[in-house]
């Protein structure tokens, strides 16, 4: 099971270096390639949203069937136990949530990128056509 939050994590990241390397000023050189390597790579990482989703399941699955340790009949090892596995649970859901807004937000910023050169690229041809 841990692979496949590593694969997340791994995807999340590429995805926010991804928005990063898109929107910081003075990369206007390495805009269009980086713009089709964006575009190219949106498809495969719609992947990520039913993976999602199974994780998300998986998570729930693991909380409905955890076995509770409210009473005082737990030891403090279970206890600890108990505890490590909500903190996990969190901090894999958190995961979750990270990989998709960051997918949202690189689908937003590219077509954004994508339509400003466009509207670019017809301001220079409308000057051009007017001298």
């Amino acid at each position: 099971m841990a692979l496949e939050w590593v694969v997340l994590g791994y995807a999340a990241g590429a995805e926010a270096v991804m928005v990063l390397l898109l929107t910081l000023p003075g990369l206007d050189p390495l805009r269009k390639g980086l713009i089709t390597v964006t575009r190219n790579l949106l498809k495969p990482f719609l992947s990520i949203v039913p993976f999602c989703l199974f994780l998300l399941m998986d998570i729930y699955w693991k909380y409905e069937n955890r076995p509770s340790c409210a009473s005082d009949s737990c030891s403090p090892s279970e206890h600890l136990r108990h505890q490590k596995s909500i903190m996990k649970s969190q901090r894999n859901a958190l995961l979750i949530a990270s990989a998709l807004i960051f997918y949202w937000i690189l689908y937003s910023v590219t077509g954004l990128v994508v339509k400003m050169d466009q509207l670019n690229n017809r301001i220079q041809n409308l000057k051009k056509a007017q001298d």
